[in-house]
């Protein structure tokens, strides 16, 4: 699945944009330069790399947001993978950039998402959202746009899709380099599903035959 998509940076956002990335919170905590998940560390790259671009200066950051890296739908009062409906996981993330003078930045990305269906979800298909923001980096959100991911699970439950995007980022003149911006990706998701992410807890996106929930890191 591939799509070209434009993000500008034109102002501030409405207060439940900037609630995704909290006054204080470090966007970065979990994950390594190369925006994938410390908890991936010891698995191979999913994602192939893009070909590299002219660019007269360093390129944006570009990472998962830790705390929206998962979708994990939960029925019940407990968390058990009895419970699980639909669920998502960002696998991995490259990127690269492009730009000269004081043309606006280009960012070409590439995110691998998993999909997968729980026992409690209902019926064989799930449109999934997740946000691409642009930052200021380590201060201020400056624009954050929405994106459908539609999935049918057609050969069991689970799911991928890659997903090919250009982000253009304008640009004050020639002074202002890619270093200061960041681009963060995440899952458009609920307070809970943010907070179960945030203790570490998760189950694979083939829930449906985990036994329990992986316990959050010491």
């Amino acid at each position: 699945m591939a799509s070209a998509v434009t993000v500008l940076a034109l102002g501030s956002l409405a207060s439940q944009a900037q609630a995704q990335i909290r006054p204080g919170q470090d966007p970065n905590r979990g994950e390594r330069a190369d925006g994938t998940s410390t908890e991936e560390s010891t698995r191979a790259p999913r994602v192939a790399p893009l070909r590299r671009s002219a660019a007269a200066g360093p390129c944006p950051y570009v990472k998962i947001l830790y705390d929206a890296a998962r979708y994990v739908e939960l029925t019940g009062d407990r968390v058990a993978a009895a419970n699980v409906g639909f669920t998502g996981e960002i696998e991995g993330l490259t990127s690269n950039c492009a730009y000269q003078g004081d043309e606006p930045i280009q960012v070409d990305m590439r995110t691998l998402f998993q999909f997968g269906r729980g026992p409690m979800a209902e019926g064989a298909a799930r449109t999934y959202r997740y946000w691409i923001a642009v930052t200021e980096r380590n201060k201020a959100v400056l624009d954050k746009q929405y994106f459908d991911v539609p999935v049918t699970f057609t050969d069991g439950a689970v799911a991928s899709e890659t997903v090919e995007q250009t982000i253009m980022i304008p640009r004050a003149n020639g002074t202002v380099g890619g270093s200061n911006f960041e681009v963060l990706i995440g899952f458009d998701i609920t307070p809970a599903m943010a907070e179960f992410n945030r203790t570490g807890s998760r189950f694979r996106v083939n829930a449906g035959g985990a036994p329990v929930a992986e316990p959050a890191a010491q």
